[in-house]
């Protein structure tokens, strides 16, 4: 069966996607730990360890997230987008971009925000506004 993460990607359950190729996607998280926290995935494979992709895979991925980071530098008001991967929520590689002001702000067991669909909306939106100027 199809990881959540693969089904968003095929459209199969909704999602604020930030941008998208062949072979990645990105959506903001939606138990947020900051306006703007994205999460990338690869589309076709669900391994649950990123160290476990080959090295094209492993490549791209993060390639793929560096360009959705610099979109959210521009996008939302933050002074670095932090990045993490701990592949322990959901059975799909997945890399965390973090929005941050400060280093707390990555604080995983914080309480996550709580946005309404039309915040959710303008910030996927003005992300993949950034990312579209990067390509």
């Amino acid at each position: 069966m199809a990881t959540i993460f693969t089904r968003i990607a095929k459209g199969e359950i909704p999602s604020y996607k930030v941008a998208e190729n062949e072979e990645y996607y990105a959506f903001l998280d939606i138990a947020p730990m900051a306006k703007g926290h994205t999460l990338v995935i690869p589309k076709n494979i669900e391994d649950d360890y990123i160290f476990n992709l080959d090295e094209k895979t492993y490549m791209g991925l993060c390639a793929f997230a560096r360009k959705v980071a610099l979109a959210i530098k521009e996008a939302v008001p933050c002074k670095r987008v932090g990045v993490a991967v701990l592949g322990m929520e959901v059975p799909h590689t997945h890399i965390h971009l973090v929005p941050l002001q400060t280093e707390g702000d990555m604080d995983f067991r914080k309480k996550k925000l709580e946005l309404s669909q039309e915040e959710f909306a303008a910030i996927a939106s003005a992300i993949n506004s950034e990312y579209v100027k990067i390509q």
